[in-house]
């Protein structure tokens, strides 16, 4: 059966012929491990080196830069080294470790490409509803006769939905697995979408974004950690290049909207506004939740996920998360040499979990009911987790709420500068294209910076916040349309660098098994903030126009200054 056709089968290693070799005569590529515990065997005499091949089997280099000739005991030489550095050695973390291995072996190929394009989308959708909704406000108010001050409320309606889809799929994520997540939140967010487009007053509009945000809400917590699972080390940095799909989203809502709602919409000073004389907005929202829909298309149709070989591997199905890897290797046309018995001579033979012979309601209902201790306990298990986790968790919090603060209003902000209403409008189309094209620049150089020396993610995270706080302070100077326009291209440049590095760091630095409901907590706890700015836009708006944009930027800094407090460093390591 093809595997289209049964999206969620289990897998065997006999379904992926020829793609296992022996250890010693499989290509090695470098990693973290071999960085600590060196390949490179000391000086010896002609005859010592004839004997210790005879031994255990010669290191060779390989013209590409990787080495052939890796023995059971220098790969156990380097997981133990590798994880003397942390305080976790379980057999998970040593058979994880394996796995990091094996999937770095294989390297970067047509599955983690393919991956990588469709993990996008996730990040695309995510800014494509937040900039789509932010579009519609103005005439959204005009048709459903609303003030353009209490129009703002539709946002909370929005991330209401946000709030609840990245609690839900980032913990079912871990519970369930990740490939339901992976396949269904763009389905929820499209057929929503869809239903949008047909809102027939302001209360029911607003029903229908909260019900598409359930399905956005999950992708980012989701597939980053997805990704990251499937990515070999020496491609880390891929995590922070899948932000550029982050300002797509945003140039694709505002070019929509720049075609849409100028011309098919009613004026702004307009007493009555009918529906038929108002359909730019609708077309707005139609054409987005078809381009979702058709993305989970793209996602379910022309590409067949494997599950985590971690997360297997966390639920005690080890024979399941070595086939995997032999998919990926199939899927890739390379070799690997891992195996069951790799596994248990590192890591010790597995346990038996006592999920095994329960029904799947029965996991789940048992999952969850343990969720409080076994998934959230580990983000606390030391010192210098806790305090990367509650750091983290601040960073999400207050950036939650400062980036609506300032990118969800920002419309209203840009026409209240202008004299003549239908010109502001035009150029606030104008202006959110330009910002969009400007920002994507920013996770490029974020992609690049992030595995500098001495600048690394912290690094680069931090001054790209300091940096975007500043130039939101700057963006309330003067009213002039061109000199806000300036302001807000650089501030999404920034902000891009930020908010790329800033989704790559969390899943980096949590472990596997706990990886989806730290990054969902980091993502609801984003989306709760959020849901707090169209309160505070509106009630702090009315006494000051302005004081929404102070407080967006003070925010920022609040989260550069706890940047500057985080106790771990991912560049050059290897994720659990």
């Amino acid at each position: 059966m093809p595997y289209f056709l049964n999206s969620f089968k289990k897998h065997d290693v006999s379904e992926f012929p020829g793609v296992l070799v022996p250890l010693q005569q499989a290509q090695h590529r470098g990693s973290v491990s071999s960085r600590r515990f060196s390949l490179k065997p000391t000086p010896q005499t002609k005859d010592e080196k004839d004997e210790k091949s005879l031994r255990t089997g010669s290191i060779s280099p390989v013209r590409d830069g990787s080495t052939t000739g890796l023995t059971l005991e220098t790969l156990k030489a380097e997981i133990e080294a590798d994880l003397a550095a942390s305080d976790s050695k379980s057999a998970y973390d040593r058979k994880s470790k394996v796995i990091n291995r094996a999937v770095q072996d294989i390297g970067m190929g047509r599955y983690q490409w393919k991956l990588f394009v469709l993990c996008g989308f996730g990040w695309l959708a995510d800014n494509l509803w937040l900039q789509g909704v932010a579009l519609t406000l103005p005439q959204l108010a005009v048709e459903f006769g609303v003030s353009q001050s209490e129009i703002r409320y539709t946002t909370l309606a929005l991330f209401l939905g946000l709030c609840i889809g990245a609690s839900f799929w980032g913990t079912a994520s871990d519970v369930i697995g990740r490939r339901l997540a992976f396949n269904f939140t763009l389905f929820i967010a499209g057929v929503f979408g869809l239903a949008a487009g047909g809102g027939p007053n302001w209360v029911g509009t607003a029903a229908l974004f909260a019900c598409l945000g359930l399905g956005v809400g999950g992708n980012l917590p989701v597939d980053g950690a997805l990704f990251l699972e499937f990515l070999p080390f020496a491609s880390g940095s891929l995590l922070t290049l899948l932000s550029v799909f982050w300002p797509v989203g945003q140039l694709i809502a505002s070019l929509v909207a720049w075609g849409f709602v100028p011309k098919y919409s009613c004026s702004t000073d307009a007493t009555t506004c009918p529906k038929s004389e108002n359909m730019g907005w609708r077309y707005l929202v139609l054409t987005l939740g078809a381009f979702t829909f058709f993305m989970f298309i793209c996602r379910f149709f022309l590409f067949h996920l494997f599950e985590s070989p971690k997360l297997l591997l966390a639920r005690g199905r080890q024979s399941e998360a070595v086939a995997v890897v032999h998919g990926i290797a199939y899927f890739n046309k390379r070799k690997t040499w891992l195996t069951e018995d790799i596994l248990n001579q590192i890591g010790g033979n597995p346990e038996v979990t006592e999920d095994a012979k329960l029904s799947t309601p029965e996991i789940i209902r048992r999952s969850l009911s343990k969720f409080s201790t076994q998934r959230i306990g580990p983000l606390f298990r030391d010192k210098k987790m806790a305090i990367t986790t509650v750091l983290l968790w601040w960073q999400w919090a207050t950036i939650g709420m400062a980036y609506p603060l300032f990118n969800a209003f920002l419309p209203q902000y840009l026409a209240n500068s202008g004299n003549d209403q239908p010109t502001a409008t035009s150029i606030v189309y104008r202006n959110y294209a330009i910002t969009s094209i400007v920002g994507v620049p920013g996770s490029v150089i974020a992609w690049y910076t992030v595995d500098v020396k001495y600048v690394g993610r912290k690094g680069t995270m931090a001054f790209a916040t300091l940096v975007t706080g500043i130039f939101i302070f700057c963006f309330t100077i003067s009213g002039d349309p061109n000199f806000q326009l300036t302001f807000t291209c650089l501030e999404a440049f920034f902000q891009n660098i930020m908010y790329g590095v800033l989704y790559a760091y969390t899943p980096e630095v949590f472990p596997a098994p706990n990886r989806g409901t730290g990054s969902g907590i980091a993502s609801f706890l984003n989306r709760v903030a959020g849901l707090c700015a169209p309160i505070v836009a509106v009630n702090a708006g009315n006494s000051n126009p302005k004081a929404p944009i102070y407080a967006s930027g003070g925010l920022i800094l609040a989260a550069f200054a706890s940047m500057l407090l985080l106790p771990i460093e991912t560049r050059g390591k290897q994720s659990l």
